[in-house]
């Protein structure tokens, strides 16, 4: 009785107000497949200065129709593909996630670690062991797993196996990249107990060969035209694939999103993506870097044929996927990496300050003042990229303090040439500052060395022992965020948001937990 009392005074409340009560709007209902891009080295720049080259499906829809963030970024450093991918992913940065890069040094045995390297869990149709073990954190696939009980799909399809392996997460039902040896779609035996026939199918049917396959412009105006500053007529590039290295380039090559997207599409259809009533994810990755990575100046023409080619393959994705699921049916999500290969320049030419920062002759340096103060011994272990790692069990011994001995070492550090910035792995997992928290963000306990140390933009990092060399840059990498489909409202917005909110907005649209160290607030 209580109830039903309470049932009809509601009713007599509603009754009441006679037409100017409004009954609550019907709910939307969550989309049936949700379609997370991320596009390798997407650039705002050569985005808009392609853009007279784009038909009217891909990029000029999205931006026409789709709700924009012209304003992204990463809130770490550094960033590569690996790291962002997986930030995309887990709605979180590398401190939580623990994927700092592609690379990082094994602090037991000192040696480099590629970032899905599993030897537990052997490859299909690859040499390759690969897994999600590193990855420390739930990514938004394994949360839409867990809400459906594993009722939901989730797959991730790219050109590279970090790529595909963080997209997918620990719960997906596949992983399925491109690999370097034989030009194969190939995954790890982490998702599959056996191959599934569909891929060995679709292997069979569209031949992994690609030594007949020739990469010219795809048009005219893509061919003979450059946009860059420094363009006007420029030759028009052919390029075959041929040697050891002939899939490592196509990967990098603007060709290889064609494959993409056919893979995307016979994944999402072979396994029946967006049919029933509980959402699945696609995940997919795209290149949009330079040729072979090479520098922009060696390849202005195939950068551009690239995009021109891209803006094509994601028209024919949300094309074919709006066809088969319902237009409001899916929910396109397209960023960036939100980095480039750097540029080769020579700034000595231009009188641009510059220089070389040997970091083996700096670890040396710092081991000989370490025994200066404390006596002859190895107090340096080795160094990583910019990284130099201690050892601790030798501080110990002697009773030195660990805080005094990083210091120590940040002081002296600072004085030599090359340095902008020291950071110790105690000052950046204890300190509040604002304004060294994309460093701390990218800082990952286990991962990164004792010492990091910040080279100054325009020298060039040298390491003798592997012979890495790189060109150092601060500068700002600007890409959007869009969002396409499942009824989104055409907005473009020019408000600072960064990339770690795009996991929460994918949950609240499908209405699911955030990814579990996800704490940033949706994007809308």
């Amino acid at each position: 009785m209580k109830y039903r009392y309470i049932s009809l005074t509601l009713l007599a409340a509603f009754s009441a107000t006679g037409s100017k009560a409004e009954m609550p709007q019907t709910i939307q209902s969550a989309p049936k497949l949700v379609v997370n891009i991320a596009i390798d080295q997407l650039r705002t720049d050569y985005l808009e200065a392609f853009a007279p080259l784009y038909g009217s499906d891909g990029f000029k829809m999205l931006f026409a129709k789709g709700m924009v963030y012209a304003n992204a970024s990463y809130p770490f450093s550094p960033i590569d593909r690996a790291s962002a991918v997986a930030a995309i992913a887990t709605g979180t940065t590398p401190y939580y996630n623990s994927i700092i890069g592609a690379r990082w040094l094994d602090k037991e045995t000192l040696r480099p670690v590629f970032c899905v390297n599993d030897s537990k869990y052997g490859g299909y149709l690859t040499q390759d062991c690969s897994s999600p073990k590193n990855l420390g954190t739930s990514t938004i696939g394994d949360e839409l797993k867990v809400a459906t009980n594993g009722g939901a799909v989730v797959y991730s399809v790219a050109p590279f196996r970090d790529a595909a392996v963080l997209s997918a997460g620990h719960a997906a039902d596949g992983a399925l990249w491109i690999d370097n040896n034989n030009g194969y779609w190939c995954s790890s035996n982490y998702y599959f107990k056996t191959t599934p026939s569909w891929i060995q199918a679709y292997n069979n049917i569209h031949s992994n060969s690609i030594d007949n396959k020739t990469w010219e412009p795809v048009n005219m105006l893509s061919g003979n035209f450059s946009y860059f500053m420094n363009g006007g007529v420029q030759k028009p590039f052919k390029h075959t694939f041929d040697g050891e290295r002939r899939y490592r380039e196509f990967k990098a090559s603007g060709l290889v999103n064609q494959r993409v997207t056919d893979m995307a599409l016979q994944c999402a259809s072979t396994n029946a993506m967006g049919i029933d009533n509980v959402t699945d994810l696609l995940n997919v990755t795209y290149y949009a870097g330079n040729f072979d990575h090479k520098t922009v100046t060696e390849c202005q023409m195939e950068l551009q044929d690239t995009y021109v080619r891209l803006d094509k393959e994601l028209g024919r994705l949300i094309r074919e996927l709006e066809r088969r699921v319902g237009a409001q049916q899916v929910l396109f999500v397209i960023t960036s990496t939100g980095y480039s290969d750097e540029e080769n320049a020579d700034y000595a030419k231009y009188n641009i300050p510059s220089g070389t920062f040997n970091i083996n002759r700096t670890a040396n340096l710092l081991n000989m003042y370490f025994g200066a103060l404390w006596g002859p011994a190895q107090y340096v272990e080795t160094c990583f990229g910019t990284q130099i790692f201690l050892n601790h069990n030798l501080f110990e011994q002697k009773r030195v303090s660990f805080s005094e001995a990083t210091i120590r070492a940040k002081e002296f550090l600072a004085q030599i040439s090359g340095v902008r910035n020291v950071y110790t792995s105690l000052q950046l997992l204890s300190s509040g500052d604002e304004n060294i928290y994309k460093t701390r963000n990218g800082f990952h306990p286990e991962r990164c060395g004792d010492i990091l140390i910040e080279v100054a933009p325009g020298w060039r990092l040298y390491n003798e022992n592997n012979l890495e060399s790189q060109l150092q840059r601060a500068s700002f990498t600007q890409f959007p965020i869009i969002i396409y489909g499942a009824g989104t409202k055409a907005e473009r917005l020019s408000d600072h948001v960064t990339i770690d909110r795009i996991a929460p907005t994918i949950a609240k649209a499908i209405r699911i937990r955030a990814p579990n160290a996800c704490s940033s607030a949706p994007l809308f």
